[in-house]
């Protein structure tokens, strides 16, 4: 529901759309709470493992065929609802997306899950029953902090085409330089993460529209970059990069380790406990963080966001915990709960506009003449 709300709404109420690059808005939180609630479901799905070699398989099969359908939405096959047309040039089509980090957060935490439970203990603790996922996460977040402030980021080029433009151009494509040197950088033109993104996928296969362009420096007027902005500005960056992904299974593991107090406790007041105290916890230590400098970044997916996302996932899961299942308020929650049965469907259908593509194929005469277009008609009018 709240993706949809700031798909639909954010572009009336800028507000609650993403931030463009540091800060945290209401729809920088929809992905970690989505990786979130992955995580607390692995812990019920897993509960007991009798053969982990075939749970392994059927894991790593559903985060494929996640991965791939998110592929098919997001690569560029669809081109929206103001197009016609359909189809992507392989050598452009975009790997990775929202489906496509909850599958490798998925993965992650599902054999953390299936290979590296080992409880210890009769209680669940946090950290003594499962050492080996803290593990993980410790890992996790070592690796993506010594990739982001330690690689060295050259300066870079990249073209696109526009040969109406007046810079200078190479077979009929605009030639643009980013000068960076540097090592450590966090803003958008100069970080290791959209380094390791174009080195490794290739500038052609990210996210053509970042939402770092609404920043004051790139002049957006009517959707397009102006010709005096930066020159990273015109480049392709994406949000569910690579190095990125690695915090975002950090947030699954977290969400895991929450599903655990809710798989192997039973008492109400626990459960409560436990996790308003895990998540006040994170809450605080990501504050401080971002008190300290680190920035509450989205595209990056730093610590800090990493821990007030998560921490507010937890928070709200609570909150909701206390609501519906020690109170019994069921029916308030019960369109959120019809939408998290059918929240794939929901996605496909209605976030990624295929219903929408679908209905235009259904027009009078001439394509341009179908229902959206009427719809549409009918708004701008008024």
């Amino acid at each position: 529901m709240l993706m949809m709300l700031v798909d639909y709404v954010g572009s009336i109420f800028p507000i609650i759309a993403h931030s463009p690059w540091n800060g945290l808005r209401l729809a920088d939180f929809v992905m970690p709470f989505f990786l979130f609630i992955a995580g607390v479901s692995l812990a019920l799905v897993y509960k007991k493992v009798s053969n982990r070699v075939d749970a392994t398989c059927k894991a790593v099969l559903r985060a494929v065929k996640l991965f791939f359908l998110g592929v098919f939405l997001q690569g560029g096959y669809f081109h929206g609802i103001n197009s016609l047309t359909y189809g992507v040039d392989i050598e452009r089509i975009r790997w990775l997306g929202i489906l496509q980090r909850i599958s490798i957060g998925y993965i992650v935490a599902a054999l953390c899950e299936i290979w590296l439970s080992c409880r210890i203990h009769r209680e669940v603790g946090f950290f003594r029953s499962y050492y080996w996922h803290w593990f993980m996460v410790f890992s996790l977040s070592a690796i993506y902090l010594g990739l982001l402030y330690g690689l060295y980021v050259p300066d870079w080029r990249f073209e696109i085409s526009n040969p109406t433009s007046s810079l200078p151009s190479v077979n009929s494509s605009v030639v643009y330089i980013v000068k960076c040197s540097v090592r450590g950088d966090l803003g958008p033109a100069c970080n290791s993460a959209g380094m390791i993104d174009r080195y490794v996928l290739g500038i052609d296969h990210l996210y053509t529209k970042p939402v770092y362009r609404n920043l004051k420096e790139c002049n957006m007027t009517n959707s397009q970059v102006s010709e005096g902005s930066p020159s990273w500005c015109h480049a392709s960056y994406d949000p569910e990069g690579l190095l990125s992904s690695l915090t975002a299974a950090v947030t699954c593991i977290i969400g895991l380790q929450c599903g655990h107090v809710l798989a192997h406790m039973q008492d109400h007041k626990e459960r409560i406990q436990r996790w308003s105290l895990f998540s006040v916890s994170l809450l605080l230590l990501g504050v401080f963080l971002a008190f300290i400098g680190i920035p509450v970044n989205k595209s990056l997916y730093t610590i800090s966001y990493l821990l007030i996302t998560s921490a507010s996932a937890g928070i709200t899961f609570c909150a909701l915990y206390l609501l519906v299942d020690v109170y019994g308020y069921r029916w308030v929650t019960s369109p959120l709960e019809w939408m998290g049965k059918h929240s794939l469907s929901i996605f496909v259908l209605v976030t990624s506009n295929i219903a929408i593509i679908a209905i235009q194929g259904f027009y009078w005469s001439k394509p341009e003449n179908n229902i959206i277009h009427w719809i549409v008609a009918c708004f701008v009018h008024r």
